[in-house]
């Protein structure tokens, strides 16, 4: 099996380490733009993603691009996959996916997860801890289902968007591309594309 490689190497990145680590697997390099003065799991610096001789030397690995924010988690993916293999996925092994779950490539699954039965998660899509997609959801590209949020039943995403910490999304309802909901928000109808939202549907 090849050794991991992640891009980025911060805060975000500490919590994909341990998901690999959940797998018995570990992350022995990482790529930045510049090299970390901080440096807690001891990791090999491999240059800037963007330089095509690292980019070369990343086909010895699997990597995984772990960078919380969407747009710049996409850039940089879309980029890659010109020139590499899809990233892989990174699962937790205490997290709960049903065997008819669909998952795409560079997605991060973390602790306690539950995915039920027939959701979709598309690629490079981040679901933090504790969060909850129920059956039947469809979440698009590049999105961010942050701590303990909930997605009832049915639910679509649309890509790049972002449900903040303990939201509530109600059954059925559709969320556009590009959508932002506040931490502990209630959705309970369909959200346009490129809205702001905090509270019980109250647009900003």
């Amino acid at each position: 099996m090849k050794p991991i490689a992640i891009i980025g190497y911060s805060g975000h990145s500490y919590v994909i380490i341990d998901i690999f680590e959940s797998q018995k697997q570990t992350v022995v390099a990482y790529c930045e733009q510049n090299e970390k003065l901080n440096n807690p799991y001891h990791l090999t610096y491999l240059g800037s993603e963007k330089d095509d001789q690292v980019i070369e030397t990343l086909k010895n690995y699997h990597y995984f691009i772990a960078i919380g924010n969407n747009y710049i988690r996409r850039k940089i993916y879309e980029n890659l996959v010109k020139f590499l293999p899809l990233p892989t996925i990174a699962i937790h092994t205490q997290s709960f996916i049903s065997r008819s779950v669909q998952l795409q490539a560079g997605t991060m699954v973390s602790s306690f997860v539950t995915i039920n039965s027939q959701s979709q998660i598309g690629e490079g899509v981040i679901l933090n801890t504790n969060s909850v997609i129920e059956h039947e959801c469809k979440i698009g590209d590049f999105c961010h289902i942050a701590p303990s949020a909930v997605l009832c039943g049915s639910v679509e995403v649309g890509e790049n968007s972002f449900v903040g910490a303990n939201a509530v999304v109600k059954q059925g309802v559709k969320i556009g591309k590009n959508v932002v909901i506040g931490a502990g928000s209630v959705v309970t109808k369909d959200i346009p594309d490129d809205s702001n939202v905090v509270g019980i549907n109250r647009f900003l």
